[in-house]
């Protein structure tokens, strides 16, 4: 059979000159003082007192005779020993300077380039381009060239930066540096460290606390002290981040493996299912990416936060999680979980940051569609990171959205004990994925700084605005959800308790069951330097049914909507698990799952069970239910019974929606003792990962492939199947046009393309399609020079 023809979609170029260093774009350029029309100065005047009739002065006012510079007619042949036939006699005792060129700066080396010693010592050397970008707290050196020597008894020199459209030394948007004798740290100073003819090299302090974005560079210099001074402003601007080496920082992290990870790492990997089906995926962030660093600016220019404001890493954050999010400020991404991504791009299609962030700024601000969480959460780590805050990408599984501030998920039931849907606003997401950032925390309580959750999915307004945190994590352990910003909500989505009511004749309810291990489970983020799952849940929450994690519960819910939510608890002798065998069904396959009931009485008991299955958005909503049914119960006594359940592919084939999501709800009373039985269960229908082959050696400038291979598990037709293909320094990312794959079909594609940088790579792909989600593969590529 001869191989179809497929389409190749390459991604355009963004910016304004592709493959060049990244330009200033116009949003963030530096809004610069008009500059005052210099004064008629030395040379002008010289030239006009030679030769009137050749330079018109503009003013008809006569001049000082004593500053009349005369021309010597040359002398006839004199003799050598006459002085007076080789030099001018200086007259009325003028002194030399008067001679002399007027001191001005002739240009401005900002010594940028990407292996010199300012992007080196500032950990920049990553980024594209050879723009100036270095780190706030730490010196950093710029030559310039002067039009004479350099004199420090009787030259004056000062450096102006200026941030912002009204650059204000007040708010530390104008930012005058002068020149000392010797440097001191914590504030901003220069120093002549070399001299060498017309050119002098400078040392520059920076304070740990400068603001941090696009600046530009004006150097003032003058003869004497009385002289006004020339300016001369540099061509090229200077790029100021926050740094996470500089102790003096509020983003200050010890651990230079962690730097590394979470400042330094340009991929790394998201996890998502459920918690007994973790999946992963590796994404590229791309922070130091052409155009991404232009981006993240663009992004704070964009903000209403003041320029002044960016100083301050817990505001830059704060708005930043509003910002990826175009829910209610025209920022980077557009949330849909409606299944319909016919006029976008599918969220589980992306595996990078860089072409979302490229495109919001090539487009001056269109929000690009579309994102959930998970793309949410990675576009912020990419811009955290670029901007030089530590962070990682956190995923809470069974996370819980708490919609009444009750700091309880309550689940409302019928006299009959099925769910009233209208009710139930409360939802459990298989998984979510916010970001873990790293800062000090100087505006709260010692010992609530550290990591810091922020989540950018546009769940709930805080303060009127879809964003959430910095929430100290500390905080939320411990249950004081009284500390800004949006501890309660990130402590209900982690450690809540499922709060069962039901209804009674009179209209009121009663809380008949309490579930206490419900949410918050394998909270896990990428391992620091390696590709292995960290489990962070003991940093979210103390240990499930522990003294410290049930008194973290009951000081949290004092702050909330329902205060006296806990009584005398109920005792219980019969407990319900679902269980299920290795890493769960497979999708277009029957799904079975065990229940498992335990009577830990010397008395029988019985109970009849509700069983219903409902097809579930990842974010906890519910698409409806599939299947419904009631199972009676005995239990002998101490007896363990396990009942098989079993959900046919045909009936859940046609209903699936992203991520293959389903919720088991279990409940029933115990008729001896009236105990009630309750568990929710979700699970996910598992996904085959695409299978990447690199082909050949890997070597800078040298044509290489990869073998992608697909295998369709579904028994029917999958239509309008893309692949999506990109590696950072191996090949920019492309669309695969493959169409229509048959049932249990094998798709096998072979990508070439020309490695640019050495060192370890990733080449990700990712399938996009209707019927399937989550499809994507990695092949880690070790690109040697040439």
């Amino acid at each position: 059979m001869p191989a179809e023809r497929l389409t190749v979609r390459g991604t355009s170029e963004v910016g304004r000159f592709p493959g060049a260093a990244p330009p200033t774009r116009v949003e963030v350029s530096i809004h610069k003082e008009s500059e005052k029309k210099p004064e008629e100065g030395f040379c002008s005047r010289w030239f006009w007192k030679i030769c009137p009739c050749c330079f018109k002065h503009h003013n008809s006012a006569s001049y000082d005779v004593t500053d009349k510079i005369e021309m010597i007619k040359p002398p006839t042949p004199a003799l050598p020993t006459d002085p007076e036939t080789i030099k001018p006699k200086p007259e009325n005792g003028e002194a030399k300077e008067t001679e002399e060129m007027k001191l001005s700066v002739t240009s401005v080396d900002l010594l940028s380039s990407k292996t010199g010693q300012n992007r080196q010592e500032h950990h920049t050397d990553l980024y594209a381009g050879d723009d100036m970008i270095i780190r706030r707290g730490q010196s950093f050196h710029i030559e310039l060239e002067l039009s004479r020597p350099f004199n420090a008894n009787t030259n004056k020199l000062h450096l102006d930066l200026k941030t912002g459209t009204l650059p204000m030394v007040s708010k530390g948007t104008h930012v005058i540096i002068p020149l000392v004798d010797q440097l001191e740290e914590k504030r901003w100073e220069a120093k002549i460290t070399e001299v060498e003819g017309n050119k002098i090299k400078l040392s520059v302090n920076s304070p740990a606390s400068a603001v941090c974005g696009l600046y530009g560079l004006t150097v003032t210099c003058n003869s004497s002290k009385d002289e006004v001074g020339t300016a001369h402003t540099s061509g090229k601007n200077i790029v100021i981040l926050f740094n996470p080496w500089c102790e003096g920082d509020m983003v200050f992290l010890d651990d230079e493996e962690e730097r590394k990870e979470y400042v330094l790492n340009d991929t790394g990997r998201i996890y998502y299912g459920t918690e007994k089906q973790i999946g992963s995926r590796t994404w590229n962030f791309g922070q130091f990416h052409e155009g991404i660093l232009e981006a993240s600016l663009f992004i704070l220019e964009k903000s209403d936060i003041p320029p002044s404001g960016r100083a301050d890493p817990i505001n830059v954050v704060r708005v930043l999680s509003a910002m990826v999010n175009a829910q209610d400020d025209f920022g980077v991404l557009v949330g849909n979980w409606s299944g319909d991504y016919s006029d976008g791009v599918s969220p589980a299609a992306w595996s990078s940051s860089v072409e979302i962030l490229r495109k919001y700024h090539a487009s001056d601000g269109i929000p690009v569609s579309y994102g959930q969480c998970w793309v949410f959460s990675a576009v912020t780590t990419t811009v955290l990171r670029c901007l030089g805050i530590p962070a990682r990408s956190v995923t809470n599984f069974q996370s819980a959205h708490d919609t009444d501030v009750s700091l309880s998920t309550d689940v409302y039931l019928d006299e009959d004990l099925e769910p009233i849907d209208y009710l139930n606003s409360d939802s459990v997401w298989n998984f979510h994925v916010w970001n873990d950032c790293w800062m000090a925390r100087p505006d709260l309580p010692p010992g609530h700084g550290g990591w810091q959750a922020v989540d950018s999915t546009p769940q709930e307004t805080s303060q009127g605005t879809f964003r959430c945190g910095p929430a100290s994590v500390n905080a939320i352990r411990a249950g004081h959800v009284y500390l800004k910003h949006d501890t309660p909500f990130v402590f209900a989505e982690v450690n809540s308790d499922k709060i069962y009511w039901q209804k009674n004749l009179d209209g009121t309810f009663s809380q008949i069951f309490s579930e206490k291990k419900a949410v918050g489970h394998c909270i896990s983020t990428k391992a620091v330097g390696s590709e292995e799952r960290a489990d962070i849940t003991h940093l979210y929450k103390h240990q499930e049914g522990s003294e410290e994690e049930r008194i973290a519960v009951e000081t949290a819910s004092r702050y909330g909507s329902k205060p006296n939510i806990y009584s005398s608890p109920v005792a219980e002798d019969v407990s319900i698990e679902v269980r299920m065998e290795g890493e769960g069904p497979m999708m277009g396959a029957d799904a079975q799952l065990s229940i498992l009931l335990k009577n830990l009485s010397s008395e029988p008991r019985r109970t009849t069970l509700h069983i219903q299955v409902a097809v579930m958005y990842y974010t906890g909503v519910l698409k409806g239910t599939i299947k419904k049914e009631q199972l009676p119960v005995e239990l002998l006594p101490n007896e363990e019974k396990t009942i098989d359940w079993v959900l046919p592919y045909q009936e859940y084939q046609n209903q699936l929606v992203d991520q293959a999501a389903l919720m088991l709800t279990l409940s029933g009373r115990v008729s001896e003792t009236q105990q009630v039985l309750a568990n929710q269960t979700t699970f996910r229908l598992r996904t085959p990962d695409l299978t990447i082959t690199p082909l050949g050696k890997a070597v800078v400038g040298k044509e290489m492939a990869a073998k992608i291979i697909f295998t369709n598990p579904l028994p029917r037709m999958l239509k309008d199947v893309v692949f999506r293909v990109e590696g950072l320094g191996l090949q920019r990312g492309h669309e695969v046009v493959v169409g229509d794959v048959g049932g249990h079909s094998t798709v096998t594609l072979t990508e070439h393309f020309i490695p640019t940088q050495p060192g370890p790579r990733k080449l990700v792909a990712s399938l996009d399609c209707k019927q399937l989600t989550q499809i994507h593969g990695v092949a880690d590529v070790i690109v040697r020079e040439q």
